[in-house]
């Protein structure tokens, strides 16, 4: 069970400033294109409490850690954005929905540098405080790589289907949008039929080694 509890914690940590940068640098990328929605709303903040989603942010990563789950997720609370807003339509949309995945992979480029600056140091790393800095940086990386390859995924509510939509013709942007209501259920279904492995085996896996020196 401690183990478990201390798991719980290096993992927790890096999630909560994970998804609080992911949805801080939506809302600031909106900001910059003309929609201070979410600065009105107070969403500009990297105090993760402004961000916190019961289920998302807590519960759901709570449960994958518990079970023993190989891969932890969770999410945010979306910061409020009116696409209508913004001064370019088509080119703030794509930056918008594109900025959060942004922020995670240089977070996570971050993270894998500094994880493996504290393993050149042996007399750090074999610390107990070497020890803990080095889950935490694995984690973050992990989780940054993790949110920003699943956003990506054109599947609504994801940010990568705003990005495909925002590049599709005017058709086939209306026939595609038409699978928004049905998004989260085609989700739920590809994460429990374990649809989404190659992702792991073949794109994140690879990138996690590389950063963090495998």
């Amino acid at each position: 069970m401690e183990a478990q509890i201390l798991r719980g914690i290096i993992l927790i940590i890096p999630l909560l400033f994970a998804v609080t940068l992911h949805e801080v640098a939506h809302g600031y990328a909106a900001l910059q294109f003309g929609d201070p929605t979410a600065k009105l709303a107070g969403r500009l903040s990297l105090n993760p409490v402004r961000h916190l989603d019961p289920f998302g942010s807590i519960l759901l990563p709570g449960l994958l850690i518990f079970s023993g789950s190989p891969v932890v997720f969770g999410y945010a609370k979306p910061v409020p954005v009116n696409f209508h807003n913004l001064r370019d339509p088509r080119i703030g949309t794509i930056v918008v929905s594109a900025a959060g995945v942004v922020t995670n992979l240089i977070c996570a480029i971050i993270a894998g540098f500094l994880y493996q600056a504290v393993q050149m140091m042996p007399l750090l790393a074999d610390t107990a405080a070497g020890l803990l800095v080095s889950q935490l940086l694995y984690a973050f990386c992990l989780i940054s790589v993790v949110l920003a390859i699943f956003n990506l995924i054109p599947i609504p509510p994801l940010d990568g289907s705003r990005l495909l939509s925002a590049l599709l013709p005017a058709r086939a942007r209306h026939t595609y949008e038409q699978i928004g209501p049905y998004g989260i259920l085609i989700l739920l279904v590809l994460l429990m039929t374990n649809s989404l492995d190659f992702l792991f085996l073949s794109v994140i896996r690879p990138f996690i080694n590389f950063m963090t020196g495998g």
